[in-house]
């Protein structure tokens, strides 16, 4: 039997968009679950305890974000990385002890499966595939980023439904739980690589690739790639989107597609701008404020 764990919550309040970065860079950096409520609606007994900011955070005068976190002191800290890192000077955080429980069995009940895709679906290790002739992946909610449940990782999947035929090379770049580059295997790809920065995540994702029975290679992102791939999907933030830009387009072969996620609709111009060198064509996609945009087909150099 799991000891139960006694957890704390931060909350602070912020601008709409200010609380879509936070919240990205919380889950990013490894908070385990990261709400948003509206401030001024009061106390409702019906909103999920933990709801992922999307869009109807993006019409709220103000957001409240509650951080759980296991540690008050080390959420702090990480609190206040994410803040730095996203430039962000919030109002006063409060922190507050909630009841003691078995999170293991509250988190079992809260993550149920999901439809992802057209044909995927997205389902944790307790539960049975609703749809047993679909392409069910068996993830379970982590540390690594990646569960189906942001709309920037559902329009990844069903971009990947889209393009995915038969026999392609993938790089899935920042892969988390390496759910994408899973879902890509279990539709057809020949080949998928996963990169990431995170030793954690690499882990989680090899964890996850083996207990959906299919073969994907998961590197840091510090070893040296001589790969140009057919599929290439980064699903992070804007900044560092920037920064790749030359990397992912040289990873994409000529001919080949590039999909970039984890954008606020207000980025996908700026970073599609930036793209447009190396791709003929750039259509974008939106959904609950975030936006995929797919590249392609790859100019020839």
């Amino acid at each position: 039997m799991s000891t139960p764990v006694a957890w704390t919550t931060l909350s602070l309040e912020l601008e709409p968009s200010a609380a879509e970065r936070l919240s990205a860079r919380l889950i990013e950096l490894g908070a385990p679950c990261v709400s948003a409520e509206d401030p001024d609606a009061g106390t409702d007994s019906e909103r999920p305890a933990f709801d992922e900011p999307g869009e109807a955070a993006l019409r709220w005068r103000r957001v409240r974000l509650q951080v759980l976190v296991e540690d008050a002191v080390a959420g702090t800290a990480l609190l206040a990385r994410a803040c730095a890192e996203e430039r962000i000077e919030p109002r006063a955080t409060c922190a507050a002890p909630i009841e003691t429980r078995d999170w293991v069995r509250a988190s079992q009940a809260q993550f149920q499966p999901m439809r992802a895709g057209e044909r995927i679906w997205v389902v944790p290790s307790w539960c049975e595939p609703p749809d047993p002739s679909a392409f069910n992946l068996r993830i379970d909610p982590g540390l690594a980023f990646g569960t189906g449940s942001h709309p920037s990782t559902r329009l990844c999947l069903r971009w990947l439904e889209r393009e995915v035929r038969g026999g392609e090379t993938l790089v899935d770049y920042g892969c988390g739980s390496g759910i994408l580059a899973i879902a890509a295997r279990k539709l057809g790809a020949g080949r998928a690589l996963g990169i990431d920065i995170d030793p954690q995540a690499l882990e989680s994702a090899r964890a996850n690739a083996a207990a959906n029975g299919v073969g994907c290679e998961f590197l840091e992102a510090t070893e040296p790639l001589d790969l140009r791939a057919d599929l290439v999907v980064a699903n992070i933030l804007a900044n560092p989107l920037r920064l790749l830009a030359p990397a992912l387009a040289g990873l994409t072969r000529p001919g080949g597609r590039l999909a970039l996620a984890g954008l606020l609709e207000t980025q996908a111009e700026e970073l599609a701008r930036i793209y447009a060198p190396w791709f003929f064509s750039i259509q974008r996609t939106d959904e609950e404020g975030w936006t995929l945009l797919d590249c392609g087909p790859r100019r020839a150099t």
